[in-house]
């Protein structure tokens, strides 16, 4: 099992990123608004309950993708360094159950996150959407810095299209991409 983990700060394209990788690989996307939409609706975002439960569910879900050698794309943002303790957590869930962790540091120019950060999915995903949300966010953490102690992939988002940075994870980390029958004259039985 394979986990592509893919980090940095809010606009960067970690989304994007990870859907290509999906598209080519075949690997399962677990973006991190889908356990923040689960338990939003009962705790109030940044409540203990609310972290603990969002916690233990991320790793909950990578421990039984390792278990069952489920590759996954996971995307977050690395807050350095109030997010150690459970991204490590996250890395063990994978690595005891038999998985490899390949860390992508994504990054991008201000100018062109706080252009992103407008876009109408962002605001659909319920996700940071306006530039003075992303500007207090990088004001108040560092979102920025690498995951230490280990080696990532960084890629510089704002110089590279999503296929372009695709072909890095893939070629870096040596992950099998699916292959299209492109004949069209083949049908199934």
């Amino acid at each position: 099992m394979d986990l592509v983990y893919i980090y940095g700060p809010p606009a960067s394209g970690k989304y994007t990123l990870a859907q290509e990788i999906v598209r080519r690989t075949g690997f399962k996307l677990f973006h991190n608004h889908l356990t923040i939409d689960c338990v939003l609706p009962v705790f109030e975002f940044g409540s203990p309950p609310f972290w603990r439960l969002v916690h233990s569910i991320r790793e909950g879900v990578i421990a039984e993708a390792a278990r069952t050698e489920t590759s996954m794309v996971f995307t977050t943002v690395y807050n350095h360094p109030e997010s150690q303790p459970q991204t490590l957590r996250r890395f063990a869930a994978a690595e005891e159950n038999g998985g490899r962790v390949c860390l992508v540091h994504l990054l991008c120019s201000k100018s062109l996150l706080e252009e992103r950060v407008l876009a109408p999915h962002r605001c659909d995903m319920g996700k940071i959407a306006t530039v003075e949300q992303l500007r207090a966010v990088m004001a108040a953490n560092d979102v920025v810095s690498p995951i230490p102690g280990r080696e990532s992939l960084r890629i510089d988002s704002s110089a590279l299209s999503p296929t372009e940075a695709a072909d890095l994870v893939i070629e870096a980390y040596g992950l099998t991409e699916l292959s299209f029958n492109t004949d069209s004259r083949v049908t199934a039985p």
